[in-house]
């Protein structure tokens, strides 16, 4: 059994504290500055009328035609919350920005999570001076991604089309319609610079395979469609990556196709509810203390409810005389590697609720596989 006293665990805990609260600060400064109608129903993915094909028409025919055609789909959205007071101030309102797609005749709306995260008060514009209130339907801040609905008039719906982000390539023609800095429903161009980047969410969790692009993206732009030349979105605009805050051609997108596999779950739930193992956990690389593995995933606390507990894992464990024994090390599950937290969430969701997985750990420097009944996450979601 490998062995550490209390104050090397406490010491441990802190260090991982100091690592994740410089992540948060390394995020929020060079990370993101912006950034179906009924669950059953199908996305609306054909190409849409009244653009020409980009094969035969020139660049500045297909700019003009895509924004003219896709654009009144593209909404401003305005968040509003209300900041508390204190004996000095009274509370305050606080107003956000962003942009969003009309996905559905029923007035749903995709956008960023961080977009209407801790809003109060929700308004969309569909360009000139009236507004409409809108409602938040459901939210994954895992993939940044949100739901709103606003009740307009059919004519202002303009539904934003799907495309299928697992077939682009790099050089790709790409725009980017949005309301940087509160300018409606600007459109830039470009190409995809690069594919399956990770990227972050502002709680941490990786989003896999985002789209890179030279389009520019701006405070604002988040929410808003990435579009091919023929109309279609491939992508959720919502990051970029900028030192000093501004658009330096380094922009990311969250696919378009991890949209298809949440927003029907936002919509019929209000949340995503993913597999899980129910437990709370270091990364071995990240722990100053001499292990028999490098990589790997240690469990540090279980949920006495979670799938984890049930199937007889071990966290960290305190004996009698104030020494700590250290959890179960998770090294694979189902036979793929599991380095650090991220590959334990990759994996996890491949998978469904109910699912048995094969769990490999070290325990006192022995391997075994250890079969793990999936439980759900019900972490995150927001029904208004």
């Amino acid at each position: 059994m490998y062995r550490i006293s209390a104050r090397q665990i406490l010491l441990l805990a802190l260090m991982s504290a100091l690592v994740a609260a410089g992540a948060v600060l390394t995020f929020d400064r060079y990370g993101t500055r912006l950034l179906q109608p009924r669950s059953d129903a199908a996305f609306t993915e054909s190409a849409p009328a009244g653009i020409t094909s980009p094969s035969v028409a020139s660049d500045e025919q297909n700019n003009i035609e895509v924004y003219k055609v896709l654009s009144p789909g593209v909404v401003f959205i305005t968040s509003t919350s209300t900041q508390p007071g204190d004996l000095f101030f009274d509370e305050q309102e606080r107003e956000g920005s962003g942009s969003g797609s009309i996905i559905d005749q029923q007035g749903h709306i995709l956008t960023n999570y961080h977009v209407i995260e801790g809003a109060q008060k929700l308004t969309v514009s569909f360009g000139g001076d009236k507004s409409y209130p809108a409602r938040v339907v459901g939210a994954d801040p895992d993939t940044d991604l949100a739901v709103i609905q606003v009740s307009a008039p059919d004519e202002q719906l303009t539904v934003v089309p799907f495309g299928d982000s697992d077939r682009l390539v790099v050089g790709q023609k790409v725009l980017a319609i949005g309301n940087p800095f509160g300018l409606a429903r600007t459109l830039s161009t470009g190409v995809i610079s690069g594919l399956q980047r990770p990227i972050r969410a502002r709680n941490g969790r990786q989003i896999e395979g985002a789209i890179q692009t030279d389009a520019s993206i701006n405070p604002g732009n988040s929410g808003g469609p990435l579009l091919d030349s023929s109309g279609r979105m491939i992508g959720i605009n919502s990051q970029i990556l900028s030192p000093a805050g501004g658009s330096v051609g380094v922009g990311f997108a969250v696919p378009i196709n991890i949209a298809k596999r949440v927003v029907p779950q936002l919509v019929k739930n209000g949340a995503v509810v993913r597999p899980k193992l129910g437990i709370s956990s270091f990364d071995v690389r990240n722990l100053q203390v001499r292990l028999p593995v490098s990589d790997g995933v240690m469990i540090y606390q279980l949920d006495p409810n979670g799938a984890a507990a049930a199937a007889g894992l071990h966290g960290v464990q305190q004996t009698g005389d104030g020494e700590l024994i250290l959890g179960d090390i998770i090294t694979s599950i189902d036979g793929e590697k599991v380095a650090d937290k991220d590959d334990l969430f990759r994996v996890l969701d491949k998978h469904q609720i109910g699912d048995t997985v094969q769990v490999e750990i070290l325990r006192d420097g022995r391997r075994t596989n250890v079969p793990v009944r999936l439980t759900p996450d019900r972490r995150g979601g927001v029904r208004r």
